[in-house]
């Protein structure tokens, strides 16, 4: 199988094509801005062209919890407008955004109180209704520019007999039938896709005899957790499936890092039906574009993700030019201000300069508020952190120039198990003297952030904190590195 087409943390992928552009969304949980949006010619080489909700008044997640906010988005294109529908499960709902430029502006939320259930899908048929399908699975049909339900609620399709987790639910018409594919099986190892058509886009809808039409349970490929696919027709009139799935490292269980990733596969039809094939060729990780980052303009660029709000009170690139200023308030206890970006390689450095003069922060890697390791820059010192569940461990420490101190997080993918219960990665965290000299100051096995230890549904963040005060950063450097040397 294929490696990721998407950087590591993009699960949930919705692709929709005008012209010869495909693009394609994610869900963002509780990180703001939300729902990234990618831009493509060819399905494998994607460009962020920014994030669809990068307004407060659009995205309201005060109450998110770790893998809350943002589920599961559908992106469509019709009437010569782009549509958003997306579930905030920490508070509004499912709402609806359209544009004219996937790029943005988008427009403010559009509320939709009668459609109840995540992963929500927008379709119009031959008569110009919308119509709107959710987990479980259910459908009624919508008016998009009020939001209004206009009608009841009904269930159209219940996945296969047994299986758990109906949902993701995406509709099609292709030729003459109807097609819903869906994700069931739960979205672990059991993950799948399934698919039904009728002559209507209500259905009644006839499952599949050969469902499910992609899963990876029971087998030793080293992508695993495959599921939550969506159709899109090339420009060639060839067809490709995008769904997410996980690349579990380490021993048994096994623990994946970098959250559900999104993958690419090709599609054929036989006797009206889809068969997925196996996914596309690539070198291991064809998108391990180094980032350098010196804070220079105005506004961050949009890989940057904040917890849950940014305020320019709070993260600036303006306050210092040429730094990245993060202020600590009562406001952002007890994680403090944090901005990060999602970890794009299973080995890579990630190294900063901190001014710590003000206050007190510095690196992290964060899976959520309860897993996360990092080095924290105070008075002139540079201590080495874990926060794991309950448990908070001071790691070691080195006296460094609080005026520009240099940090590093380097982590190492496991290439041999010295057993079962190998971990799936190393964590170091590390002090770079003036003079090129590198103190490590703890290195730590890498499963304690992962999804099968911390749970959720999200991947690691590689970022920049204040704890105390204002921090200033600059020279932020992400890249991979090769696990053999």
């Amino acid at each position: 199988m294929s490696a990721p087409i998407i950087p590591g943390f993009h699960p949930d992928p919705s692709v929709c094509r005008v012209g010869e552009d495909y693009y394609l969304v994610c869900s963002s949980f509780e990180y703001f801005p939300g729902i990234p949006v990618f831009r493509s010619r060819d399905l494998l080489t994607w460009t962020l062209i920014g994030n669809a909700l990068d307004r407060p008044e659009q995205l309201q997640l005060a109450e998110a919890a770790p893998s809350g906010g943002l589920y599961a988005p559908t992106l469509r294109h019709h009437g010569g407008k782009f549509w958003l529908i997306v579930t905030n499960v920490s508070g509004g709902g499912n709402l609806l955004f359209h544009a004219e430029d996937p790029a943005g502006p988008w427009s403010d939320p559009i509320p939709l109180p009668g459609v109840h259930g995540i992963d929500p899908d927008l379709v119009w048929d031959e008569d110009g209704n919308c119509w709107c399908t959710c987990a479980g699975v259910t459908q009624v049909r919508i008016d998009p520019t009020t939001g209004r339900a206009l009608g009841e609620q009904t269930r159209i399709w219940s996945g296969s007999p047994g299986a758990k987790a109906p949902e993701a639910p995406h509709l099609y018409k292709i030729g003459e039938h109807w097609y819903l594919l869906i994700a069931e099986g739960g979205t672990e190892r059991g993950h799948a896709v399934s698919i039904a058509r009728g002559d209507s886009v209500n259905g009644p809808f006839t499952p599949n005899p050969d469902n499910p039409v992609l899963t990876r349970r029971g087998t030793d490929d080293p992508v695993q957790n495959t599921g939550h696919g969506d159709l899109v027709q090339a420009v060639d009139g060839t067809w490709w499936l995008v769904f997410l799935g996980v690349r579990p490292g380490g021993g048994t269980p096994g623990w994946h890092v970098l959250g559900r990733e999104t993958f690419l596969a090709p599609v054929t039809w036989v006797d009206g039906w889809p068969v997925v094939g196996e996914p596309v060729a690539g070198p291991t990780e064809p998108w391990a574009e180094p980032v350098l980052d010196h804070f220079d303009g105005p506004r961050l660029h949009p890989r940057w993700i904040s917890l849950r709000e940014r305020t320019p009170q709070r993260c600036t690139t303006t306050a210092r030019p040429g730094w990245l200023t993060l202020r600590a308030t009562a406001e952002t206890a007890p994680e403090g201000e944090f901005v990060g970006i999602r970890q794009q390689h299973r080995s890579c450095r990630t190294r900063v300069v901190v001014d710590a003069t003000e206050g007190s922060g510095g690196l992290v890697v964060r899976l959520d508020d309860r897993h996360h390791y990092g080095i924290e820059v105070s008075r002139g010192r540079a201590t080495a952190r874990a926060h794991v569940g309950p448990l908070r461990s001071e790691l070691g420490s080195a006296e460094v120039d609080p005026g520009e101190a240099v940090l590093e997080i380097e982590i190492t993918e496991t290439r041999r198990l010295a057993d079962a219960r190998t971990g799936p990665d190393t964590v170091a965290l590390r002090v770079v003297h003036p003079d090129g000299a590198v103190t490590e100051l703890a290195a730590l096995d890498g499963r304690y952030l992962s999804t099968e230890v911390a749970g959720g549904f999200t991947g690691r963040v590689v970022g920049l904190r204040a704890t105390g005060g204002a921090v200033h950063f600059d020279r932020f450097e992400h890249e991979p590195v090769d696990p053999t040397r």
